[in-house]
């Protein structure tokens, strides 16, 4: 008798950058760009992509007295990904399905670590427990500067999370870090000039995307 075989592993797809950087619509153009080519995708995103993280983020975002301390932040942060980790990303990957993450390890790397200063060891400490060792195949870091991303999100009008209002010496910081990133992990990170229209960003990450795609949609 033929023996059934799995799927092979999907892909993990992310998106890093300050916020204002217009990842989500990134994010969302990739997916749509995927389903039109019939490839099988995913679309998630953290904090908040599991019941238990919707109501994490509700706490990670609050700009009240009862948001937590950095030390506790850190600690839901690895809750709302071990939970992420474990109930949607590894078994769509088991499942040969592309999986599209809005904001991953990195954010982590970039804000807990560069913008509120806490010590590398306790980042990646907190990275393995929630993680189990999973890193993003590919990950497209959209670079803007933070005036510019500042800007952008006075534009949008919506209620400032705490990040919003770290001020601007924060953003700084956490650009810093993901750029420092992407010069660490060359291979995954690719930073695209986010300081372009939607589209020529969209093309721009489309072309990457569909070269690794097996076979190449290019």
């Amino acid at each position: 008798m033929p023996t059934c075989q799995a799927p092979p592993r999907g892909k993990f797809i992310s998106f890093e950058g300050i916020d204002g950087s217009g990842k989500t619509t990134q994010v969302k153009r990739l997916v749509a760009a995927l389903q039109r080519a019939a490839v099988p995708v995913i679309h998630t995103h953290e904090p908040g992509g599991t019941p238990l993280g919707r109501y994490l983020r509700q706490v990670l975002l609050d700009t009240r007295e009862t948001a937590p301390t950095t030390r506790a932040e850190i600690l839901l942060f690895a809750a709302d990904r071990a939970e992420h980790v474990e109930t949607v990303i590894r078994p769509a990957l088991t499942a040969g399905q592309i999986v599209v993450c809005d904001r991953f390890a990195d954010s982590t790397r970039a804000y807990q670590g560069s913008g509120r200063r806490m010590s590398a060891e306790v980042i990646e400490q907190s990275l393995q427990l929630a993680t189990q060792g999973l890193e993003p195949d590919l990950t497209f870091l959209l670079d803007l500067p933070v005036e510019m991303a500042v800007q952008r999100l006075r534009q949008r009008g919506a209620p400032a999370h705490r990040f919003e209002a770290a001020g601007l010496e924060f953003y700084h910081r956490v650009r810093a870090g993901f750029l420092a990133l992407a010069e660490q992990y060359p291979t995954r990170i690719r930073v695209i000039d986010a300081n372009r229209s939607p589209d020529e960003v969209h093309t721009a990450i489309w072309q990457v995307v569909a070269a690794r795609l097996t076979p190449p949609l290019l």
